[in-house]
C-alpha cells in the first residue's frame, strides 16, 4: 500500500531470516570481531550484537573505542556451555538450556548483566523447588546475592519448615543450641520477637566480645530472659550488658551507654580480616530470621542467617536447672505438632516475613500491602501482601528503591509511594507506582525537593504529598504538592498552617486531613483540613493525645488514628474523629504499642501491622473490631469474609 504517496511495506519474514543468518555467521566465525575466551574455549561473536544484549560487555567495548581489531575478552569463571547458550539467546531471542545447566546460565547472565535471562533462570529454579531442594537453592541464591530469589525461597521455607526440617540438607546445617533461663513470671515472646533478640545476642557476642560464630556453636549457650523483656548472657545477669530502645533506634549497652553507631565498630582482632565497613555490610545483608516453629511448650526451632551462615537455632526455655533437657530438642512430626500447638495456645495472626517500622501500607483489591520500612536499622525495598482469607503473607515485586518513613496511597487502582529515606541519605525525591496487573514498579516524576516523613493520600484523582522533614531533619515543612497522573506533573498547593513531619494524612468526604506529627521535636495534637475547592487549610478540633508517626484509617465515615510516639514513648492508644460533630473520642487500645506502624481497613476490620514498640521492631499484626471496640492478635477472633 502507498498511503499519502509514501511507500510502506513490512516484511514479516525478514527479521527471522536475518537473525538466523547472523547466528550462522557467528558459528562459522565469519565477520566476527570478538573472541570470548572461556576456560580454555574460544567463542566467536560480533561486537555490536553482544553490546546490545550485555551491559557488561558494552562497558568493556565502550572503554576502548579506538580499537579496530578483534576484541579478546576472558571469562575464566564461567561455564563455556552456559556462555554458548547466552550467545544463541543474543542472536535468536530463544533461551534453551538443559535443567542441569540452568544454574550455570544464571551465573553467566549475572556476570554479563543480562538481567532478563537471570530472572527467567531464577523463576525456572523456583518452579522446580521443593522441600528437598530449597536449602540447596537458598545457598545458591545467597552466593549470587539475589535478593528476589532469597525472598521467595525464604517465604517457601517459612510455609514448609516442618517438611524442610526433615531433609538431609537441613540436618547438615550448623546448629546453635540455646537454653534460656526465665525470670520469675517471665514468658518467652512470640517467635519473631524471640529470634530478633537471639540474633541481636549473637551479633553482640561477635562484635563486642570478639567471639567467633563457630565457638558459639560448639556447646550449649545459656542466656537469661528477664521480666522486662531483655535477653542477657547467662553470666551477665547483673545487668552489665543489656538492650534498650528509644523510638526507632536500638542500641546495645555494655557497662556504659554507647554512641549510636559504636556497637558496629570492631577491631580486626575481633572480626578476622573484616574492616568496620565490611562488618556494616554484613550487618545489613547477612543477618536474618527466616522461619521458626514451636515444638513443645517452651522449645523452639528456628532457621536463620547468622553472619552470612545459614544456621539452625534450637532454643529451650526453663525456669530452673532441673527442667533443662538432656539433649538438643528434636522437631516433632507435623501431626503431633499441630495438635499440641492447638492445645497450648490460640493461633496468632501470621506475622510478616520482615519486621518493619516506618513502612507504607494500603488496602488493594481486598488485601493489605506492606512495603519498605526499617528492619533493625536496615532500609527495605521488599513488599509483602497479606491475604486475610488465608491468613498468609506473600511477596510481590520489590520497590526499585529501598525506602522508609513514607506513606502509601492508592490512586486509580495503582499504589503510589513518594520520598522517604533510603537509609543512606536523609530524604528521597524519587517516587514509584505499582501496577498489580503487571506486578511491577515504575518510576514517576520526582518531587521538586527531597522529602522524608511526608504524608501522602489521593484526592479527586490526584496524589497529594503533605509536610515532611527539611533537608537537615530539624523541623517540619509546610509544603503541599499535588501530582496529576495523567499530565505526570507536580503543582504547588496552599501550605499548611503549621509545620509538620510524621503527620498522618488521609482523605475523608472530599477533604484531606493532616493529623498530628511534629513541628520540630515537639509532638502535635493539632489537626488541619484541606478543601480542594478553595485551596485552603483550616484548623479543626485537636486530638486528645499529641502524637507523631501514627497510623490512620477511614471506616464508615469516621477517622481512626492509631498508635504513634508522644515524644517519650511509643503509644498503644487509639482515638476516633467524627466529622459530623467535630469531636475526638478515645477507643480501645492496641495490645502492643506501635510507632510508625502501618494501618489499613480490610472489610469491616482495621488492621495495624509492624512498627516499633519502644524495644523492638515488629512484624506482628493485630485487628480492631469496631463492633466490640477491641483489638486482638488472634486469628480465630475475626472473620474477614
Amino acid at each position: 500500500m502507498i498511503p499519502n504517496g509514501y511507500l510502506n511495506f513490512e516484511d514479516e519474514s525478514f527479521l527471522d531470516s536475518t537473525v538466523a543468518k547472523m547466528n550462522a555467521l557467528r558459528k562459522n566465525g565469519q565477520f566476527c570481531d570478538v573472541r570470548l575466551q572461556v576456560c580454555g574455549h574460544e567463542l566467536m561473536a560480533h561486537r555490536a550484537v553482544l553490546a546490545c544484549c550485555s551491559p557488561y560487555l558494552f562497558e568493556i567495548f565502550n572503554s576502548d573505542t579506538d580499537s579496530q581489531g578483534v576484541f579478546h575478552v576472558k571469562l575464566d569463571d564461567l561455564n563455556p556451555e552456559a556462555v554458548e547458550i547466552l550467545l544463541n539467546y543474543a542472536y535468536t531471542a530463544q533461551l534453551k538450556a538443559d535443567k542441569e545447566l540452568v544454574k550455570d546460565v544464571y551465573s553467566a547472565s549475572k556476570k554479563l548483566k543480562m538481567d532478563r535471562v537471570k530472572q527467567i533462570c531464577g523463576d525456572y529454579l523456583l518452579s522446580k523447588m521443593d522441600s528437598q531442594s530449597c536449602i540447596t537453592y537458598r545457598n545458591f541464591a545467597s552466593c549470587m546475592r539475589d535478593g528476589r530469589l532469597l525472598e521467595k525461597i525464604d517465604s517457601y521455607i517459612q510455609e514448609h519448615l516442618l517438611e524442610v526440617s526433615e531433609q538431609d540438607d537441613f540436618l547438615k546445617l550448623p546448629r546453635l543450641k540455646l537454653e534460656v533461663v526465665l525470670e520469675d513470671n517471665a514468658s518467652l515472646p512470640s517467635n519473631g520477637k524471640l529470634y530478633s533478640k537471639v540474633i541481636g545476642w549473637v551479633q553482640r557476642s561477635i562484635w563486642e566480645n570478639g567471639e567467633h560464630l563457630e565457638s558459639l556453636m560448639e556447646e550449649v549457650q545459656t542466656l537469661y530472659y528477664s521480666a522486662d523483656h531483655k535477653l542477657l548472657d547467662g553470666n551477665l545477669v547483673d545487668g552489665q550488658t543489656e538492650v534498650f530502645g528509644n523510638d526507632d533506634h536500638i542500641q546495645f549497652v555494655k557497662k556504659k551507654p554507647l554512641r549510636e553507631n559504636d556497637h558496629r565498630q570492631m577491631s580486626n582482632s575481633s572480626s578476622g580480616s573484616l574492616s568496620p565497613s565490611a562488618a556494616m555490610q554484613l550487618c545489613k545483608q547477612e543477618w536474618k530470621y527466616i522461619a521458626s516453629e514451636k515444638t513443645t511448650n517452651n522449645t523452639y526451632l528456628c532457621l536463620a542467617v547468622l553472619n552470612g551462615v545459614l544456621s539452625v537455632i534450637f532454643l529451650h526455655g526453663r525456669n530452673s536447672p532441673q527442667s533443662s533437657p538432656s539433649s538438643t530438642p528434636c522437631l516433632l512430626k507435623s501431626m503431633s505438632f499441630e495438635v499440641q500447638l492447638e492445645e497450648l495456645e490460640e493461633k496468632l495472626l501470621s506475622p510478616m516475613q520482615y519486621a518493619r517500622s516506618g513502612l507504607g501500607t494500603s488496602e488493594l483489591n481486598g488485601k493489605l500491602i506492606a512495603a519498605g520500612g526499617y528492619n533493625r536499622e536496615e532500609c527495605l525495598r521488599t513488599v509483602e501482601c497479606y491475604d486475610p482469607k488465608n491468613d498468609c503473607w506473600t511477596f510481590t515485586a520489590p520497590m526499585r528503591t529501598p525506602r522508609a518513613r513514607f506513606q502509601m496511597a492508592v490512586l486509580m487502582g495503582q499504589l503510589y509511594v513518594m520520598g522517604g529515606s533510603n537509609g543512606h541519605s536523609d530524604e528521597l525525591s524519587c517516587g514509584e507506582t505499582y501496577d498489580p496487573n503487571a506486578d511491577d514498579w515504575i518510576q514517576v516524576p520526582e518531587l521538586r525537593t527531597n522529602r522524608c516523613n511526608a504524608g501522602v493520600c489521593s484526592l479527586n484523582n490526584k496524589l497529594y504529598i503533605v509536610g515532611g522533614s527539611d533537608p537537615y531533619g530539624q523541623k517540619g515543612l509546610k509544603n503541599c504538592d499535588a501530582f496529576d497522573p495523567v499530565a505526570k506533573s507536580w503543582t504547588n498547593c496552599a501550605p499548611l498552617n503549621i509545620r509538620r513531619h510524621q503527620a498522618a494524612v488521609c482523605e475523608l468526604n472530599n477533604f484531606m486531613y493532616a493529623i498530628g506529627g511534629a513541628e520540630a521535636w515537639n509532638c502535635l495534637n493539632t489537626v488541619e483540613r484541606y478543601n480542594p475547592e478553595n485551596n485552603t487549610w483550616t484548623l479543626i478540633t485537636p486530638m486528645n493525645v499529641a502524637r507523631r508517626g501514627a497510623g490512620v484509617a477511614i471506616y464508615e465515615g469516621k477517622l481512626f488514628v492509631v498508635g504513634g510516639f508522644d515524644g517519650s514513648r511509643a503509644l498503644s492508644c487509639v482515638e476516633m474523629y467524627d466529622p459530623g460533630n467535630n469531636e475526638w473520642k478515645m477507643l480501645g487500645s492496641m495490645t502492643s504499642a506501635r510507632s510508625n506502624a502501618g494501618v489499613a481497613v480490610l472489610g469491616r476490620l482495621i488492621l495495624a501491622v509492624g512498627g516499633f514498640d519502644g524495644n523492638e521492631f515488629l512484624n506482628t499484626i493485630e485487628v480492631y473490631n469496631p463492633e466490640t471496640n477491641e483489638w486482638s492478635p488472634f486469628a480465630k477472633t475475626f472473620n474477614f469474609n
